[in-house]
């Protein structure tokens, strides 16, 4: 059976991230702390032999995974962006603040925060109460989430081999979305990774590993 272990890197810290505002398919440039977020990463990272390298194809996740691969030991790793590996799309609250965002969505349900939300129901919860909430209802929902992340992890198992190791750049909610779902409630997901941080998950032919989540060093 195929087994290919999966590096997923948060970016580093954005305006947007130190502004506190939702950042979906939006985007906003790195910060000098999330220059220094990618930077710490590929130092961490130094120690992987990654046959393959991805990031998502917003820019905070290409030019983090463009650091870590600056480094002379990554030089000829192979390196392709995919847009599967997007963060979730907030639609109508694009770029809002995300206190605010997160008020509008769970009230109705009586939650006015995203913790609040996900731990009285669920990530997926999240994606559905976002879409009801937007106006436009262009806000992703848990399924059309899924069938795009689905496509991520087939495009992985068709283009890597057994046993290769994939440094894959990717964005918070993905990263604790994917753990929440196939981690078998292990990882406290209520606690969002860091910019920067490691989460090390394993594909098979059968599903996803969890094997650790939110970590600095490995």
């Amino acid at each position: 059976m195929k087994r290919i272990t999966v590096y997923l890197v948060r970016h580093g810290q954005t305006f947007f991230n130190r502004y506190n505002r939702m950042q979906g398919w939006s985007d906003s440039p790195l910060t000098p702390k999330g220059i220094a977020d990618a930077e710490l990463a590929g130092k961490e990272l130094s120690k992987i032999n990654f046959a393959q390298a991805y990031s998502s194809d917003r820019s905070r996740a290409m030019d983090t995974a463009r650091i870590i691969l600056g480094k002379s030991f990554y030089l000829d790793t192979p390196y392709t962006i995919t847009p599967h590996f997007r963060e979730e799309f907030y639609g109508y609250f694009e770029g809002e603040d995300s206190h605010k965002a997160w008020y509008m969505t769970g009230a109705s349900h009586d939650a006015q925060t995203f913790k609040e939300i996900i731990t009285k129901y669920s990530l997926d919860a999240s994606k559905d109460f976002m879409k009801a909430a937007d106006p436009f209802h262009d806000a992703e929902n848990a399924v059309e989430y899924w069938a795009r992340l689905g496509k991520g992890f087939k495009q992985l198992r068709a283009e890597c081999t057994d046993g290769d190791k994939v440094l894959m750049v990717s964005h918070g909610t993905t990263i604790r979305s994917i753990v929440g779902k196939f981690g078998q409630g292990q990882f406290d997901v209520s606690v969002s990774p860091m910019n920067g941080s490691i989460t090390k998950i394993v594909l098979t032919d059968e599903g996803v590993d969890v094997l650790t989540y939110n970590e600095t060093t490995l």
